[in-house]
C-alpha cells in the first residue's frame, strides 16, 4: 500500500489530538478529582453515580430532617404527658386527703382551693405544640385541643356513646336543713335523705333545654340494631338537682323513669332501665346540644361524632376517627409519631374534678349551717329552754346533712382514687409507648447513619480519583503528547527532495 505524505500528516495530527484530549481529560480530573465530566464518558459510572446520589440524598433527608423532627415531636409529647401525670398525681393526693374522716373545715377549704387551681391545668398540657403544630389533635395540627377562652355562642350537637361498663352508681342527697332567723319556731322542713341511682354522665354540663337528650340503645351484637323500645322510658327533665327535689320532694325516681339534670349533664336511670341495659349489655347513644364552653373545655370534635351548629345555616360536621401521623424515617420504614388526645385525656378527668369540688362545697355549706346554729345556741338571748329546744330541731336536721355530706365526701374521694389511678395508667401506657418508639427511632437512626457512611464511601469510590494517581497519569499523558509533537516535527520536515 502506498503511504503518502498527506496520510502520514493526517495520522500524525490524529495521534496528537488523541494525546491532547487525554491531557485535557486528566487536567479536568486534576481540577475536579472526578472520574468523568459527562455521562457519555462512562455510562456505567454515570448510572451508578446517579443511583448512589439518590440513595445518599434520601438518607441525608432522613438523618438531617425527618429523624430530628420525630425526636423533637416525641420529646414534646413525652414532656406534656409527664406534666399531665404530675397534675393527676397531685389531684390523687387530694383524693387521699379527702378520703380521711379527720378533715377539719380548714382542710376542706384547702383541698377545695387546690382542686380549683389544678382543674384549670388538667387539659392545659393538651395544647402542647411543636413548631406551631399541636401534638394531640390528630391531623388538625393547626387547631387547639381545648378552648383557650370562654365562649357563649359556640354550639355543638354531640353524639356520645356509652357501654354497659360506663354506668356509674351515684348517691344523691336531698337538702334538709336551714339556719333560722330566730328561735321562735321548730324546724319543719325536709330532713336529708340519701338516694342511690345509676347514671350516665355526659362529657359536658349545661345541656341545652330546647334540645332535650334522649337515650337510644343498640344491641351489642349488632351495633346498628335499635332496641330502645325494649325499655319504655318515661323522661323527666330538670335544670338542676334543686328543681328535681322541688318537683318530687325527695328526689324520687320510679323504676321506668329517666331523669336528665341539664346543668350537671347527667342522665339518671330507674331500676328497670338500668337493669335492662346491664343484663343485655346494650350500647347506649345520647345526642345532646351544648351551647357555650368554658376556658379549658376540650373541643368535642376530638372525642365524639359531632356537629358545629354555631352557624345553623352552615353546620360543620366532624366524625371521630383514628388520625395517625406517620413519618418516613428510613427506606420503607414509617413511624406513627402522634398520640391522640382521646387515648390519654378522657373527658372524665375534668368531670371528676368538678364533682369533687361540688361535693366539697356541699360539705362546707353543711358545716357552715351547723356551726351557725351552734353559735346561735350559745347566744344569751336564746338561752331559754324553749329557744334551745327549737334550735335543737334545726341542729338535728343540720347534723343529719353534715353526716351525709361528710360520708359522701369520703366515699366519693375513695372511689376517685381508683379513677385517677386508671387515668394515670392510661398516661403511663402512652409514655411507655413513646419510650418504645424513641428506642426504635434511635436504632433506626444509628442504622441510617451507618448506611449513609457506607453509601457515601461507595459514591466516592465510584466518582472520585486520588490526586496522586491523576498527577502520575497526567505527566505520563503530557510526556506522550510532547513526544508526539516532537515526532510530528520530524515528520513535517521530510519532503520528496530528501529522497532524490
Amino acid at each position: 500500500m502506498r503511504v503518502t505524505d498527506n496520510m502520514i500528516m493526517n495520522k500524525t495530527k490524529y495521534n496528537i489530538n488523541l494525546n491532547k484530549m487525554s491531557v485535557d481529560r486528566l487536567n479536568t480530573q486534576m481540577t475536579t478529582q472526578q472520574k468523568i465530566e459527562k455521562a457519555s464518558e462512562d455510562p456505567v459510572i454515570a448510572m451508578r453515580s446517579l443511583r448512589l446520589s439518590t440513595n445518599l440524598s434520601h438518607m441525608e433527608q432522613f438523618v438531617d430532617n425527618n429523624i430530628p423532627d420525630v425526636e423533637s415531636w416525641l420529646d414534646v409529647t413525652k414532656t406534656s404527658l409527664l406534666n399531665m401525670n404530675k397534675v393527676l398525681t397531685d389531684i390523687r393526693s387530694k383524693c387521699v386527703a379527702g378520703a380521711h374522716d379527720t378533715l377539719q373545715p380548714e382542710d376542706r377549704n384547702t383541698i377545695w382551693k387546690e382542686l380549683t387551681a389544678l382543674s384549670e391545668q388538667v387539659y392545659a398540657e393538651g395544647n402542647a405544640d411543636y413548631a406551631g403544630r399541636t401534638v394531640f389533635t390528630g391531623y388538625r395540627t393547626n387547631c387547639q385541643l381545648v378552648f383557650t377562652k370562654a365562649t357563649q355562642d359556640t354550639t355543638y350537637e354531640i353524639t356520645q356513646r356509652f357501654k354497659e361498663s360506663d354506668i356509674e352508681h351515684r348517691r344523691y342527697y336531698t337538702k334538709g336543713s336551714e339556719v333560722p332567723n330566730d328561735a321562735s319556731t321548730q324546724y319543719s322542713g325536709t330532713i336529708s335523705q340519701e338516694h342511690n341511682y345509676d347514671r350516665f354522665r355526659l362529657a359536658y354540663n349545661g345541656v341545652e333545654k330546647d334540645n332535650e337528650p334522649e337515650l337510644k340503645l343498640y344491641d351489642s351484637a349488632d351495633s346498628t340494631l335499635d332496641v330502645t323500645s325494649n325499655i319504655n322510658p318515661q323522661y323527666r327533665y330538670y335544670s338542676s338537682e334543686e328543681e328535681w327535689q322541688r318537683d318530687t320532694g325527695t328526689k324520687s325516681l320510679e323504676d321506668n323513669d329517666i331523669v336528665v339534670i341539664r346543668n350537671t349533664g347527667e342522665m339518671i336511670f330507674g331500676k328497670n332501665i338500668s337493669d335492662t341495659i346491664k343484663s343485655n349489655d346494650y350500647i347506649a347513644e345520647i345526642t345532646y346540644v351544648k351551647k357555650g364552653f368554658a376556658k379549658g373545655d376540650v373541643r368535642p370534635e376530638y372525642y365524639f361524632d359531632c356537629k358545629d351548629i354555631t352557624d345553623s345555616s352552615n353546620p360543620i360536621e366532624y366524625t371521630k376517627e383514628d388520625q395517625q401521623i406517620k413519618y418516613t424515617v428510613a427506606v420503607n420504614t414509617h413511624l406513627t409519631i402522634n398520640t391522640q388526645a382521646s387515648d390519654v385525656f378522657t373527658t372524665d378527668i375534668a368531670r371528676d374534678v368538678e364533682e369533687m369540688i361540688d361535693i366539697i362545697n356541699s360539705a362546707i355549706v353543711a358545716h357552715d349551717k351547723y356551726d351557725k346554729i351552734v353559735n346561735m345556741m350559745k347566744q344569751s338571748r336564746y338561752s331559754d329552754e324553749v329557744s334551745q329546744a327549737n334550735l335543737k330541731t334545726y341542729l338535728d336536721a343540720a347534723s343529719k346533712e353534715v353526716a351525709y355530706a361528710d360520708d359522701n365526701l369520703q366515699k366519693t374521694y375513695s372511689q376517685y382514687i381508683t379513677n385517677f389511678d386508671e387515668y394515670q395508667q392510661d398516661i403511663n401506657l402512652a409514655v411507655t409507648n413513646l419510650g418504645s418508639t424513641q428506642v426504635r427511632l434511635s436504632l433506626i437512626k444509628t442504622r441510617v447513619e451507618n448506611q449513609r457512611v457506607t453509601v457515601n464511601e461507595l459514591k466516592v469510590k465510584n466518582d472520585d480519583r486520588e490526586l496522586s494517581d491523576i498527577i502520575l497519569d497526567f505527566y505520563t499523558a503530557n510526556n506522550a503528547y510532547q513526544s508526539s509533537l516532537t515526532a510530528a516535527a520530524q515528520v513535517g520536515r521530510q519532503s520528496l527532495l530528501d529522497y532524490l
